[in-house]
């Protein structure tokens, strides 16, 4: 039996490296405000885009609204309290009184806040209705 060939690999040129200085790097970092720096080089370059960016296609307008609602999600428990509560009402032990339904109103309140600064901070802006105490 004839041996097959391994496929053919393509062939790229061999990477181009830079050094840069610790204030080299800081400068590049501002300038390219989250862009992989290959493409903003090349960007800067060849005053063309070279390829479409794919992370972080729409790039963030207020960094410290996004901080911001980072914070609150880091401090809130929403993904761990979500959780019990489908468990619960999984297992029928979800008591249905006044707390719980003040509790998920609150919820449902912290949730549009979060969505609303998210928003904002992408430069978009929320619609109507969407913003906190504006729900059920």
């Amino acid at each position: 039996m004839a041996r097959k060939r391994p496929p053919s690999r393509k062939s790229y040129p061999a990477p181009f490296s830079l050094r840069l200085t610790e204030d080299e790097r800081k400068a590049l970092d501002e300038l390219a405000d989250g862009q992989p720096w290959g493409a903003y080089i090349k960007e800067a370059i060849f005053d063309r885009q070279v390829r479409p960016r794919t992370r972080g296609a729409r790039p963030v307008k207020d960094r410290a609204e996004l901080a911001r609602l980072l914070g609150l999600l880091g401090a809130s428990r929403i993904s761990q309290n979500i959780n019990q509560l489908a468990k619960a009402a999984n297992t029928g032990s979800l008591p249905v009184n006044a707390d719980v339904h003040r509790a998920l109103l609150e919820s449902c309140d912290a949730v549009r806040t979060m969505r609303a600064l998210l928003l904002t901070a992408l430069g978009l802006q929320p619609e109507a209705g969407t913003e906190k105490g504006d729900g059920p």
